[in-house]
């Protein structure tokens, strides 16, 4: 799909803020596309595309990081993809509002990594605490800010 301009794309499969995004994204006159596999049914809503795609294990990463660009806003709680997000100098937010950046990433992998290493030995892991309705607050004040800072940008 071709595109001009800055767009907000998320891992849509277990993004618990998918209305806050819908509602910042027409706010700044943002499009929004969310990306979900076949499993994941998604709801439409004014401002936003719906992509849905194969549910082997890595489409949805894929299929996003095939398509973002410089300046888009990645929203994920995939530490993999925000990385690549990263990489390709888009925004990435945690579902949480919590930006990733070239300085936090590696931390983040490489806990993840532990963790999983710890489990294919056997080991119990903490899962992550339970989302709340100041992890939503926090979310939207994140994005808002991001939006914001991106329309000046744009505005200048």
């Amino acid at each position: 799909m071709d595109r001009e301009g800055r767009i907000i794309i998320v891992d849509a499969d277990a993004c618990p803020v998918k209305a806050e995004i819908a509602s910042a994204g027409r706010a700044f006159g943002v499009p929004v596309w969310m990306v979900a596999s076949y499993d994941h049914r998604l709801a439409p809503q004014d401002g936003v595309v719906l992509f849905q795609v194969d549910r082997s294990d890595q489409s949805v990463d894929l299929y996003i990081a095939n398509r973002l660009r410089p300046g888009d806003v990645l929203v994920t709680q995939d530490f993999g993809l925000a990385a690549i997000g990263i990489g390709k100098r888009a925004v990435a937010l945690s579902n949480r509002g919590q930006i990733y950046s070239d300085r936090t990433i590696d931390f983040l992998l490489e806990r993840r990594n532990e963790q999983a290493r710890k489990r294919r030995g056997g080991g119990r892991t903490k899962g992550p605490r339970p989302f709340t309705e100041e992890d939503r607050e926090h979310f939207l004040q994140t994005l808002t800010k991001v939006l914001a800072n991106k329309q000046e940008l744009f505005d200048c």
